[in-house]
C-alpha cells in the first residue's frame, strides 16, 4: 500500500517496489512505474496502485462427468499482472489520495474472472468423459487442459493478466460414488487376502498331512520292527524251549539208560542170587530164612508161628540133617 503525506495543497506519494503506480492527470498518464516517489496535486490527480507480486487463488469446482457422476476438483491458480497500464485502464485500481488505500476490490474481481474461466473449462472437460476415465487419468490431464485455457484466454490477455501456474490437489468423486468405486477394488483385495489365507491354511494342512504321514510311517516302521522283534523273541523262545526239551530228553535218555543198567545189574544179581538159592537143599534155605528173620527181630512187633508151619519145618530138618555153621 502506498504512503501519502499531505502538505497543504500538495501531497507526496511513496510506493513500494512490489507495486506499480499509474499517475493520471486530466485523463492522461503523467507517470507510471514501480516504487515511485513524487509530489502531486490531489485536486487534479488520479492514482492507481497495482500489485506486481504473484498471487494465488483457491479453485474449487464441482461438476458432472459424461455419465452424470459428481466430481469435485480442488487446487490453486497462480497469476500476476503482466501489463499494469492495460489492467489499470480496464479495472479500477484507484486509491484514496488521503489514506493510500484501494477504493474498491479489484483483486476479487480479477480472481472472480479467472475462477469463472477456470470453472467453465473444468466443467467442459468433466462432461467429455465418463467418471472412470476421468479418475483413471487423474488430475494431471485436467491440469494441463486448464493451464492451456487460462494461458490463452482472450479475456485475461485483454486486461493484462497472466496465469503463471495451475496446481490441482484433488479430483474426487462424491462419497457415495467413491464407496461404490472402492467396492470392486476392496472386494478384489479381500479376495486376494482370502486366497492368501486359504493358501496359508492349505499349506498348513499340507504340512500337517506331511507330519501325520511321517508319524504314520514312523509308527508303521516301529510296528514292523516290533513285529520282527517279537518274531525273533518267539524264535529265540522256541529255540530255547527246543534246547531245553532236547537237553531234558538227553537227560531222560541218560537217566533211563542209567536206570536200565542199574536195574539190569540188580536183576542179574537177583538172578544170580536166586540161582544160588535154587540149588540149595530146603533145610539150608530154611536155616538161611531163620537167620534173616533173627536179624530183624528188633523191628518185628508180633510173629505168629502156626503148628503146621512148625511141623513142616521140623519135617524138613529130619529129612536132611545138615550142620550149618554161622558166621
Amino acid at each position: 500500500m502506498a504512503t501519502i503525506r499531505s502538505f497543504g495543497f500538495l501531497s507526496q506519494l511513496r510506493s513500494e517496489a512490489s507495486s506499480h503506480i499509474v499517475h493520471f492527470r486530466k485523463g492522461t498518464i503523467k507517470r507510471s512505474g514501480r516504487g515511485l516517489v513524487f509530489w502531486f496535486n490531489p485536486e487534479t490527480a488520479s492514482i492507481a496502485e497495482l500489485p506486481m507480486d504473484d498471487r494465488e487463488m483457491t479453485l474449487f469446482v464441482r461438476g458432472r462427468s459424461q455419465d452424470f457422476q459428481t466430481l469435485a476438483v480442488q487446487g490453486t491458480i497462480g497469476w500476476h499482472v503482466a501489463e499494469p497500464e492495460k489492467l489499470a485502464a480496464r479495472v479500477d485500481f484507484s486509491i484514496d489520495l488521503l489514506t493510500g488505500q484501494l477504493k474498491g476490490e479489484p483483486i476479487e474481481k480479477i480472481e472472480a474472472r479467472i475462477a469463472g474461466i477456470a470453472n467453465q473449462a473444468v466443467l467442459q472437460r468433466l462432461a467429455q468423459a465418463p467418471v472412470r476415465a476421468l479418475l483413471d487419468a487423474g488430475p494431471e490431464t485436467l491440469r494441463e487442459t486448464l493451464e492451456v485455457v487460462l494461458g490463452t484466454d482472450p479475456a485475461l490477455i485483454s486486461i493484462g493478466i497472466a496465469v503463471v501456474s495451475v496446481r490441482l490437489t484433488n479430483l474426487a468423486p462424491s462419497s457415495e460414488l467413491e464407496r461404490a468405486l472402492q467396492t470392486p477394488t476392496y472386494e478384489a483385495l479381500q479376495q486376494k487376502a482370502d486366497e492368501a489365507t486359504f493358501e496359508r491354511r492349505a499349506l498348513a494342512v499340507e504340512k500337517e498331512r506331511a507330519i501325520a504321514q511321517n508319524e504314520l510311517a514312523t509308527k508303521t516302521e516301529l510296528a514292523r520292527r516290533e513285529k520282527l522283534l517279537i518274531a525273533e523273541e518267539a524264535e529265540n523262545a522256541r529255540n530255547r524251549a527246543a534246547g531245553i526239551a532236547e537237553a531234558r530228553q538227553v537227560e531222560a535218555q541218560a537217566e533211563a539208560e542209567r536206570i536200565r543198567l542199574v536195574e539190569g545189574a540188580k536183576a542179574q544179581a537177583e538172578q544170580q542170587r536166586v540161582a544160588t538159592y535154587r540149588d540149595l537143599p530146603p533145610a539150608i534155605l530154611l536155616g538161611l530164612a531163620a537167620q534173616e528173620l533173627a536179624g530183624k527181630l528188633d523191628t518185628i512187633e508180633h510173629l505168629n508161628v502156626t503148628p503146621d508151619l512148625l511141623a513142616s519145618v521140623l519135617g524138613e530138618f529130619r529129612k536132611a540133617p545138615v550142620q550149618i555153621t554161622g558166621r
